[in-house]
């Protein structure tokens, strides 16, 4: 792994709500750090209502992560573009972070309960 990315498990509960709905709680989630960048929860798939999340166009790749791909969340209130990633296929190195689901906070709201 990239020395200045550290993968661990999260502590306590995490919850992710948009649009007045709660998309998933868990208390299995990951808390990845990458260099000085703010950690970020990674919830698992199973953990998610994927029923609020449709596939987006959007892809990026991460040379130390992978390609990451990237959902809209439908909400009542409209559709949040690209509001949550998956690396689906992630770099060995973080291989942890397959099958889970990371949310971005300045479109939802990600918490520990």
């Amino acid at each position: 792994m990239a020395d200045h990315i550290k993968i661990r498990p999260a502590t306590g509960t995490w919850v992710v709500r948009a649009g007045g709905a709660v998309l998933g709680e868990s208390n299995r989630a990951l808390e990845l750090t990458e260099g000085d960048y703010p950690p970020v929860i990674y919830f698992p798939r199973d953990d998610i209502s994927m029923v609020f999340l449709d596939p987006s166009e959007a892809t990026t790749t991460c040379p130390y992560k992978g390609q990451a791909r990237y959902y809209d969340i439908v909400a009542k209130s409209g559709t949040i573009k690209d509001a949550a990633w998956s690396y689906e296929d992630p770099k060995p190195e973080v291989a942890e972070i397959d099958g889970y689901l990371a949310f971005y906070t300045t479109k939802v709201t990600v918490e520990e309960v």
